[in-house]
């Protein structure tokens, strides 16, 4: 059977993980980014789904057998589960992550010699982006092994890196700890959204954040502060459905020829997210299509709940999340963590705060109160794990 071995890689970051990566760019194995510390019950499930030759560990190869190869421009097959839990796998060329790499490094305007901190999981398209440009550039990245306020501190103050990623509970951290982040040219903030209040309060602090929107399918974040990168096309119908076409698209799903069918349509990716165009081209993105509350009748977005109540002064964060309800279909509640957890903002008080800026529908008819946010190894809040915690 032609095409080329798909290795399952399950390596810490570091330099191992770099070699493999290059290897893979360059027409040797492609690799599928596994988390080293991933239980084996879900290891096993994954390799049965995505059925890799081999599987790369700290003390050697095992190889595997039932291995599926990849077609030979397959560089890259990243495991992402959305919002859903369904295990897919992102097929990457080569030729789309070395474009995706360019574009970023054009649009930050990074110079020859500009290095990455990666302190982002390279199991997931964010860390490994941060890779994929430091190979295109030619520069040695600074790399955490994972993500700590301490840790991340101690490596921008050495002053050697100019660019790095994070998501927005990361920022929102390094905010809180008083990390001076005016050392960087760039602090990319994606994998989901930024709120505004967190964009004003890191603006404030005069961090040079650019908020980015994409997804694994696009070999990370591909528009930026609204903007498609070069070689990427944005659309929204009238559906306002975000489709995404051009130059850093995956080729397919690994092995799932009715999600590659559903997803990618005449050439463009039909994305799972609302949004609109203003009047000067830019991307503004509402929610997922998921994230519809639909409550007495009114479809209410979650996220436009979420923005509003992240100005009351009393929340550190919040996310939103519906609840099923006899009479209203769904309700809203609001999942709060308080900046004093002594003396946390009341339901009423979030109403009012909304009702204030909105429609009454928007404004919450439930309240949870948290210490702190559930997140998933990438460092994005576990909306799976909020709604079971709401029912």
């Amino acid at each position: 059977m032609s095409g080329r071995p798909l290795h399952a890689v399950a390596l810490p970051t570091g330099r191992g993980l770099v070699d493999v990566l290059q290897v893979a760019l360059d027409g040797g194995p492609a690799v599928l980014p596994v988390d080293p510390r991933l239980p084996v019950p879900a290891l096993q499930r994954l390799l049965a789904a995505m059925r890799p030759a081999a599987l790369v560990l700290p003390d050697g190869v095992r190889q595997l057998t039932g291995s599926v190869p990849v077609d030979d421009e397959i560089a890259l097959v990243i495991a992402t589960s959305g919002s859903t839990g369904e295990p897919k796998g992102a097929q990457l060329t080569a030729a789309a992550l070395r474009h995706s790499a360019a574009a970023v490094l054009e649009r930050v305007g990074a110079a020859a010699d500009d290095r990455w901190l990666c302190c982002l999981p390279t199991f997931h398209i964010g860390g490994l982006g941060v890779l994929v440009r430091s190979l295109v550039a030619d520069t040695d990245p600074v790399l955490l092994n994972s993500f700590s306020v301490e840790a991340f501190a101690q490596a921008a103050g050495e002053g050697t890196t100019a660019h790095t990623a994070v998501v927005p509970t990361m920022l929102r951290r390094l905010l809180d700890g008083g990390v001076d982040l005016t050392g960087f040219r760039t602090i990319l903030v994606g994998g989901a959204a930024l709120s505004p209040d967190l964009l004003t309060r890191a603006q404030a602090s005069s961090a040079a954040i650019r908020s980015t929107y994409g997804m694994t399918e696009t070999a990370g974040g591909c528009v930026y502060d609204g903007v498609p990168l070069d070689g990427v096309r944005v659309d929204v119908r009238s559906d306002q459905r975000i489709r995404i076409t051009g130059t850093v698209l995956a080729d397919s799903y690994r092995l799932r020829p009715d999600l590659t069918r559903d997803a990618f349509v005449d050439g463009w990716l039909v994305t799972p997210d609302l949004g609109r165009l203003d009047d000067g081209g830019r991307l503004q993105v509402l929610g997922r299509d998921d994230d519809v509350i639909i409550t007495g009748g009114v479809n209410v977005a979650a996220s436009a709940v979420s923005d509003l109540l992240a100005t009351h002064p009393g929340v550190a964060q919040v996310a939103v999340v519906g609840r099923a309800d006899a009479q209203w279909g769904q309700r809203v509640v609001a999942v709060i963590v308080a900046q004093d957890p002594a003396a946390p903002p009341t339901l009423a008080q979030l109403r009012d705060h909304v009702t204030a800026e909105a429609e009454a529908a928007l404004a919450p008819r439930d309240l949870i109160l948290l210490d702190a946010m559930p997140v998933l190894p990438s460092g994005k809040i576990d909306r799976r794990a909020l709604r079971e915690l709401s029912q």
